[in-house]
């Protein structure tokens, strides 16, 4: 059952139509939670469709197993939603470790098809039937200076940026807004090396790696009214991961307690 939104009304999106990509774990998963309890109606999918029907029994709400890459499987996709939706969350997306120099064409090809590709393929789907007030979230990632390891998915997410900002154009009055999503705590992160998740979140001035349920309040915060004025932007949510590279606070700042120190101030003038 769908818990109540810790920060929303119950009723903040009722009436509308939601699908999110890649909703069957993860962020996406958490994003359906939060948009159905902001009393939207959603839809999920994906292309395991065992781990969708687990996920859509959890949540209470529908979902379609198809390959967001694919135009005739994203129309049924958006079929599944019943004729009109409200929200696309392009969340769907993908990506290995791997020095650049050793990526081949196949997995960048892969890496592009899915994020690039997957993104445009649903977009265009959802178009005809997209309400006016409508809201496409494009998930995207941070730190954008780059990761190393990730060129094929720091290239294809910066292109997705790139193609949010001109949809929004292109759209309008449709809202088109991508989310660049920090180091989160999600289950896919276990899936990487033995303490990636505690070197990653060294690497975030906030000191920790953010909550799925953090990066949901923000999709559901741009599907509400206030949504439609951030369309065209990129909205980032990192805890400043995105303005510091490497371990923080780092080496040079450290005082002998390892902590950052304080400047001495002194007391300001008394006015006359």
């Amino acid at each position: 059952m769908t818990v109540s939104s810790r920060i929303f009304s119950a009723d903040l999106l009722a009436g509308r139509t939601a699908i999110v990509t890649g909703g069957g774990t993860g962020l996406g998963k958490a994003t359906a939670r939060e948009l159905l309890s902001c009393g939207a109606s959603v839809v999920i999918c994906g292309r395991r469709e065992e781990v969708l029907a687990a996920a859509a029994s959890e949540l209470g709400c529908s979902f379609c197993a198809g390959d967001v890459r694919d135009p005739a499987s994203a129309a049924a996709i958006v079929a599944a939603a019943g004729g009109r939706v409200d929200f696309l969350i392009n969340n769907a997306g993908g990506q290995y470790f791997v020095p650049a120099e050793s990526i081949a064409l196949k997995g960048w090809n892969a890496v592009w098809r899915l994020n690039v590709g997957g993104t445009m393929t649903m977009t265009r789907a959802c178009a005809p039937v997209l309400s006016r007030d409508g809201v496409v979230v494009n998930v995207t990632f941070s730190p954008h200076h780059g990761l190393p390891g990730m060129t094929h998915s720091g290239a294809a997410r910066a292109a997705v940026e790139a193609l949010s900002r001109e949809l929004a154009a292109e759209l309008a009055p449709v809202s088109v807004v991508a989310v660049a999503a920090g180091h989160f705590r999600t289950e896919a992160i276990k899936k990487y090396p033995a303490g990636i998740a505690e070197a990653a979140a060294r690497t975030v001035p906030l000191q920790r790696l953010g909550e799925e349920e953090e990066h949901a309040w923000l999709v559901a915060l741009l599907c509400s009214p206030l949504g439609a004025r951030f369309s065209g932007t990129v909205v980032t949510l990192d805890g400043a991961r995105d303005n510091w590279y490497g371990a923080w606070p780092p080496e040079s700042l450290l005082g002998e307690g390892d902590e950052v120190p304080t400047e001495e101030r002194r007391p300001a003038a008394r006015p006359d």
